[in-house]
C-alpha cells in the first residue's frame, strides 16, 4: 500500500519516510518481529500484511480519528516512542485502531477483556458475545451472585435438526450463535418450553472470518457445545444452579470460542474461599476433571488471609492448579497502597490487573521502561497514551450497561513493563503517577470528561513484552537461557516457516494430554542480557515484595503477578501473606516454577550449553517473509502469560 495511505495531518510524508526502510531493536533475535507479523500485522489489499511502520502509523491515526487530540509534535513524539518499542498501544488496539471494525462496533473492538456478575441468565450470553469479540472475560461465581439466578423448569428438552423444520434456525454470525444461547436459556429458566434449532446456515469449517480474524469452525462446535451446556443446566431440573454449574458452563462457551477458532479467549472465575466444589474445580489431581475447566484461571474471594484455607493451600503444594487470591476491600477502599479512592469494583479481568464493576471493560496501554530513558520521557509517554485511552472511555458500547458503567468511572490503566530490567528507575514512578494524575484533572476539565476513577496498572504483557524483549510486566526474567513456547493455527504458513528454519514444532496437548492438531506449538531457544534481574534472584516473597512497590508507586488499578515459586517457599510465602495480605496485596495468583505439571508451558528453563547447542540448529529469524497469522497464546493468564490480542 502506498505512502499516501498513511499520511494525515499528524503525519506527513515527509515525516513516515524516515521510518520506512527502519526497523526497531526486536526482542529475543527477531523473535519479537515474528510475534508482531503472526500477532498484529494486518493483512493488506495488495497482498501480504504490514511492516511495523504501517501498523504504528495505523493506530496513530486511529487514535487521533477518534477523540485523542494530538497536536502534530505530540502525534509524531507518540509514533517515534510507538516504533522504537518504549511505548505501545495494547494488543486490541494495535489490531483494531484505524480500521472499519471500530467503525462498527465502537469501543468493543478495541478493548480486551470485561467483567460480569452472573445474576441473570442474559449473563451467560454477555459472556459469550465479549469472547466471540476475541475478548476475555472475568466473571463471578460466588454464592451470592449465582443465588438470583432463577429456577431451572422442569421437562426442557432442548434438540438440533439438521432441516429447516425447526423453531430458531442459526444466523452465519457472531450475533446469531449467541442469539442461540439466549433462546436455550429462555428455554429452561423463562418459557419452561422445548426448543428446536437448525444450524444449516452456518458456513463450513475453514472458511474465513472477516472482522475479527480466524477461521469458521463450522457449526460442530457450537452444536456440541449446546449439547453440553444442556446437560449441565438439566441436571438441576427444578433446582437453582450451583457455582460449579455456572463455572462450567462459562467454561464451554469459552471452549465453543476456542474450538470456532476465535482464539484469543480468556476467563477468570471469582469463587467463595469455602466453595468445597469450586476448590475442587480444577484439582486435575484427583481425576475425572472436564477438560474444558482448564478455560479459566480460578481466584478465591478471600478477604483476610484466614479466609484462605487448607484446601487452597493443597493446591499450592502442586495438587492440581494454584488458586488466584483476590482481595475486594482493599481493592474498593485504595487506588496506590494507602491513598483511599473508593472504588465500586467487584471483579476482576482474566489476568487480575484491573478491577471491574459488572458489565465493564479494562481499558490499557504499555510502557516499556527498559527502554526509557528519563522520568520526563516516561511522563511524556504516560499522557500520550492516556491520551488515547481516554478518547476510547468516550466510545459508544455494545450494551447499554456498560455505557453506563464506563462513561462514569472513565478507568483506564497505563502500564509499565520491563521491571525487572529496570529496577533504577522505579523511583521515576512515583513522579510520573502524580503527574499523571494531574493531567487527568485538567484533561478531563476541559473536554467534558468525569475524572478516571483509575489510571495506571501492571498488567503481564506476555505477548507484547516480546517485541522488545523485556521481562513481563513485574515478573523477573524466568531465567538467564530458556524456552520461550508461541501456539499458532496449523494451518498458518509461519508454521511451515519456523520448521524450515530449524525451530521445534509440535502439535498442543490438551488438558488431558491429547493433541489437538488444529495448534502447533513452536519453542524458540531465549536469553536475557546480563543484569537482567532473574527468577532465581528473587524468592517468591521478593516477588511479593516488588509487587507491593509497584502498588505503591504506581498502579492504582492492581499489578497482575504470577508469583513463581518453589515448594520449599511456601512457607516463607504464607507467612508473608499472614504479614501483609490485608493491606498490601490486591490480586496474585502463584505457579510452581518448573514443577507445575503444564507440559507445554510458555517457558522452560534450559542451560547455557543447551541454549548454544539449539542456536546452532536454527537459522536466523532476520529477513523472514512472514505472511501473517493467527495468534494463539499460551496456557493463558494463570502461567503469567495474557492470552488476549
Amino acid at each position: 500500500m502506498s505512502l499516501e495511505n498513511y499520511t494525515s495531518e499528524v503525519l506527513p510524508k515527509e515525516f513516515l519516510l524516515s521510518y520506512v526502510d527502519k526497523n526497531p531493536d526486536w526482542g529475543f533475535g527477531g523473535l519479537g518481529y515474528i510475534v508482531y507479523k503472526r500477532t498484529y500485522a494486518r493483512t493488506l489489499p495488495e497482498g501480504g500484511t504490514e511492516e511495523w511502520w504501517q501498523t504504528v502509523a495505523r493506530c496513530v491515526n486511529g487514535a487521533q480519528k477518534i477523540g485523542a487530540k494530538y497536536t502534530p509534535e505530540e502525534a509524531q513524539k507518540l509514533y517515534d516512542m510507538v516504533f522504537n518499542l518504549k511505548a505501545n498501544f495494547a494488543g486490541r488496539m494495535l489490531w483494531q485502531l484505524g480500521t472499519s471494525t471500530v467503525d462498527r462496533f465502537g469501543a468493543n473492538s478495541l478493548l480486551n477483556c470485561w467483567a460480569v456478575a452472573m445474576r441473570k441468565p442474559e449473563d451467560f450470553c454477555f459472556l459469550f458475545e465479549n469472547l466471540m469479540l476475541g475478548g476475555g472475560v472475568g466473571f463471578s461465581v460466588k454464592k451470592e451472585d449465582v443465588h438470583e439466578l432463577p429456577k431451572v423448569k422442569k421437562g426442557v428438552n432442548i434438540s438440533h435438526k439438521a432441516t429447516k423444520d425447526a423453531d430458531f434456525i442459526v444466523p452465519d454470525s457472531r450475533e446469531g450463535w449467541v442469539a442461540l444461547l439466549k433462546n436455550v436459556l429462555d428455554s429452561y429458566f423463562h418459557t419452561g418450553k422445548s426448543f428446536s434449532y437448525s444450524t444449516i446456515l452456518i458456513r463450513g469449517a475453514g472458511e474465513p472470518i472477516a472482522g475479527f480474524g480466524g477461521t469458521a469452525s463450522g457449526p460442530r462446535i457450537l452444536i456440541e457445545g449446546m449439547e453440553k451446556i444442556s446437560n449441565v443446566i438439566s441436571t438441576r431440573e427444578g433446582k437453582k444452579l450451583r457455582s460449579i454449574d455456572v463455572l462450567d458452563i462459562c467454561n464451554i462457551i469459552g471452549s465453543i470460542v476456542v474450538a470456532g477458532n476465535v482464539r484469543r479467549s480468556a476467563e477468570i472465575a471469582i469463587g467463595d474461599p469455602d466453595d468445597y466444589h469450586f476448590l475442587r474445580a480444577k484439582r486435575w489431581d484427583l481425576g475425572n476433571i472436564p477438560n474444558w475447566r482448564a478455560m479459566s484461571n480460578n481466584t478465591i474471594a478471600a478477604d483476610s488471609f484466614e479466609q484462605i484455607s487448607d484446601s487452597v493451600w493443597e493446591g499450592f503444594k502442586g495438587n492440581g492448579e494454584p488458586y488466584g487470591l483476590f482481595n475486594l476491600p482493599l481493592a474498593q477502599k485504595y487506588g496506590r497502597l494507602g491513598e483511599e479512592k473508593k472504588d465500586t469494583g467487584e471483579l476482576v479481568n482474566p489476568c487480575a490487573e484491573i478491577v471491574l464493576g459488572d458489565k465493564e471493560c479494562c481499558n490499557l496501554s504499555e510502557i516499556y521502561l527498559n527502554n526509557i530513558q528519563s522520568k520526563e520521557e516516561l511522563i511524556q509517554a504516560a499522557t500520550l497514551l492516556y491520551k488515547a485511552q481516554k478518547a476510547i472511555c468516550a466510545l459508544p458500547f455494545i450494551h447499554e450497561e456498560t455505557n453506563q458503567v464506563v462513561h462514569k468511572n472513565m478507568r483506564i490503566g497505563v502500564g509499565v513493563t520491563g521491571i525487572c530490567q529496570s529496577l533504577g528507575k522505579i523511583d521515576w514512578l512515583d513522579s510520573a503517577y502524580k503527574t499523571l494524575r494531574k493531567f487527568d484533572k485538567v484533561w478531563s476539565k476541559e473536554n467534558g470528561y468525569p475524572e478516571s476513577i483509575r489510571l495506571t496498572t501492571t498488567k503481564p504483557s506476555g505477548t507484547l513484552s516480546l517485541l522488545a524483549g523485556s521481562t513481563p510486566g513485574v515478573h523477573p526474567g524466568f531465567s538467564q537461557y530458556f524456552i520461550r513456547r508461541v501456539r499458532m493455527s496449523s494451518a498458518d504458513k509461519l508454521v511451515a516457516t519456523c520448521r524450515d528454519l530449524g525451530y521445534h514444532v509440535e502439535y498442543a496437548k490438551a488438558f488431558d494430554g491429547s493433541e489437538d492438531h488444529s495448534t502447533c506449538v513452536v519453542s524458540f531457544p531465549c536469553s536475557f542480557e546480563e543484569g537482567t534481574t532473574l527468577a532465581k534472584d528473587m524468592k517468591a516473597v521478593d516477588q511479593l515484595e516488588l509487587v507491593k512497590k509497584i502498588q505503591t508507586v504506581w498502579s492504582d488499578n492492581s499489578v497482575s503477578v504470577t508469583v513463581y515459586y518453589r515448594k520449599e517457599e511456601l512457607g516463607e510465602i504464607k507467612e508473608w501473606l499472614k504479614e501483609n495480605y490485608a493491606n498490601s496485596l490486591k490480586t496474585v495468583s502463584f505457579l510452581l516454577h518448573s514443577d507445575h505439571g503444564f507440559a507445554q508451558a510458555p517457558y522452560e528453563e534450559i542451560s547455557e550449553d543447551k541454549w548454544k547447542d539449539l542456536i546452532g540448529k536454527v537459522k536466523s529469524l532476520s529477513n523472514v517473509v512472514i505472511s501473517g497469522g493467527d495468534d494463539l497464546e499460551g496456557l493463558g493468564c494463570e502461567a503469567g502469560v495474557c492470552p488476549i490480542k
